[in-house]
């Protein structure tokens, strides 16, 4: 049996950085082992790319005001009959624990901005091709290190994101299991449904309906326009997905 596909739409712009984060991220953590030649382009890419989001954006201090948010949330559980107090108590340890790391850190990729290296091969990878050899023997250099001394340059990258890459995959983990899914009918491809205060929408559907969803909208109302992924194909006149309004 396939398994269904997860798609996720932010309701919100800051939602929408941090799932762009979190997508970096994910990608800087995967290409880190430097097994294969092309995990160190991909890497240094991802790496890039995210320091260009953080340059853009001030991150710190919204993500640490809405892990706030997520820990009064959770303690309004602890009144709750016959809930896990223990798994919810640590939760609230953990979510104080990673915003006081995250406000005491230095400013988000500062660190990374601040590197040398860094810096001096940054600009190149923004150019097509610019990475030859020839156009930046420093790190044609740096690639011909013994591994060891490589994923040493790496750890230490890493650790300098580690403040914000815990809170965020925390705050993004309670605001996911805050919802639950639910099973929904599709008419003629098309779903609109009015909430209140969502801020990310998760839907699950076959992918053996090949189709994929154009979702629009905000905080209090969202649409979801399914499309055929083979335009000689009919969108059939009912479909099942899962979704969940978090």
């Amino acid at each position: 049996m396939t398994s269904d596909t997860l798609y996720e739409h932010p309701l919100n712009e800051q939602v929408r950085v941090y799932l762009r984060l979190e997508h970096m991220m994910n990608q800087v953590i995967k290409s880190a082992v430097l097994s294969e030649s092309g995990q160190s382009i991909l890497f240094f890419k991802s790496l890039f790319d995210l320091m260009e989001i953080l340059e853009q954006v001030q991150v710190k201090a919204d993500l640490a005001k809405d892990l706030e948010k997520q820990r009064v949330k959770l303690q309004t559980w602890l009144e709750v009959p016959e809930v896990d107090k223990e798994q919810l108590m640590f939760l609230l340890a953990e979510s104080h624990q990673f915003q006081q790391l995250l406000l005491q850190a230095p400013r988000l990729g500062q660190t990374l901005r601040d590197d040398k290296f860094l810096s001096a091969i940054r600009h190149r990878f923004s150019i097509p091709g610019g990475i030859c050899s020839f156009d930046l023997p420093v790190f044609h250099h740096w690639l011909n290190l013994p591994l060891v001394h490589r994923q040493t340059d790496v750890i230490t990258w890493q650790t300098s994101l580690e403040p914000l890459n815990n809170a965020l995959t925390l705050w993004l983990r309670l605001t996911r299991g805050g919802a639950i899914m639910q099973n929904f009918t599709i008419i003629n491809g098309f779903f609109q449904k009015d909430v209140e205060g969502a801020s990310l929408l998760r839907i699950k559907i076959s992918p053996d309906y090949n189709v994929f969803p154009l979702i629009s909208g905000y905080k209090s109302r969202f649409t979801i326009r399914f499309m055929p992924f083979d335009e000689s194909q009919t969108i059939i006149n009912e479909m099942m997905l899962l979704l969940a309004v978090c």
